[in-house]
């Protein structure tokens, strides 16, 4: 996780933790197709998620975001946050994603991948932590 500030990383046009669609994707189909059931991961009972990027999808103008599952090239659970906008002719919150598959770096829509699983990042005193 970085210490720069949301306001700092505005300033200088960056987005941290940002993956490219391309990447995202894969996460998506390698949850979907390989490991399917949620049992499978059940050592997985929460995401640690950073402040500064909430702020970053936040600042994106969102009227609300949704989180995608997936699962890295290295077999860690992932939540995927994107933000979205509301539609009232359809009722739909639609993801304010291109259907380009570019880097985030190269001006394309930011899918934050900025989520540590629980365990191990978790609070062990927590009421939750089962």
């Amino acid at each position: 996780m970085s210490e720069q500030t949301t306001s700092e990383l505005q300033t200088q046009g960056k987005s941290i933790n940002a993956i490219p669609l391309k990447t995202a994707q894969k996460w998506a189909k390698r949850w979907t197709k390989q490991e399917g059931n949620y049992n499978k991961h059940h050592h997985v009972n929460a995401f640690l998620i950073p402040k500064v990027d909430l702020l970053e999808v936040l600042v994106e103008g969102v009227d609300a975001v949704r989180a995608y599952i997936g699962v890295d090239d290295a077999g860690v659970e992932k939540l995927m946050i994107v933000g979205t906008k509301f539609n009232p002719e359809t009722g739909i919150y639609v993801d304010m994603i291109s259907k380009t598959l570019g880097n985030s770096t190269g001006g394309e829509d930011n899918i934050y991948d900025f989520t540590e699983p629980c365990p191990p990042a978790s609070d062990p005193e927590s009421p939750l932590n089962y």
